[in-house]
């Protein structure tokens, strides 16, 4: 095989959104650096929303992005929790999965914390491949080629390989 087709696992990020500033706020951000052994960074809103009581600026969330061997670490634990199976409604058009936890006590060697209480979360998993980083350098950026881009039947069939799971089938 090219050896710039070859896919892999660029980043995994951890979110949390609680809505709103406070003590939710503060368990979530305990939550993930329990679960990642990092420090989570704040998300803030980009919005007004008047009606939901959210301001631009106002801290609403709070996210950690694991890269290399942590994060296909963390990604095998997390998908065992899933029971290694996922939706075909997890992957989108160009080859990221996403998938929800509800609960992080599924997940393997988390213990329940009687101050965060039960949260769940949500895990994006980004895929690459060589050649990539055109579109993020500084002088020049351009699109990744058609041809090149990873599509959805491929980071299924990336998954299966690599991690074993079950990919359901839409109804």
């Amino acid at each position: 095989m090219n050896p710039m087709q070859l896919i892999r696992i660029e980043k995994v990020t951890l979110n949390i959104g609680t809505g709103k500033p406070g003590e939710d706020l503060e368990k979530a951000m305990r939550l993930l650096q329990k679960i990642s052994n990092q420090k989570p960074v704040r998300t803030l809103s980009k919005f007004r929303i008047p009606t939901w009581g959210i301001r631009k600026g106002l801290e609403i969330g709070c996210k950690v992005t694991l890269r290399k061997q942590e994060a296909i670490q963390l990604l095998s634990r997390l998908l065992k929790a899933k029971k290694n199976s996922l939706s075909e409604k997890s992957f989108d058009t160009f080859g990221n999965v996403s998938f929800g936890i509800p609960e992080y006590l599924d997940v393997a060697g988390i213990e329940y914390d009687m101050s965060i209480g039960i949260i769940g979360f949500e895990v994006a998993i980004t895929l690459t491949r060589p050649g990539f980083g055109i579109k993020k350098r500084r002088v020049k950026p351009r699109q990744v080629g058609v041809c090149h881009r990873i599509t959805k039947q491929e980071s299924i069939a990336f998954m299966q390989q690599t991690f074993q799971i079950k990919v359901e089938a839409l109804a």
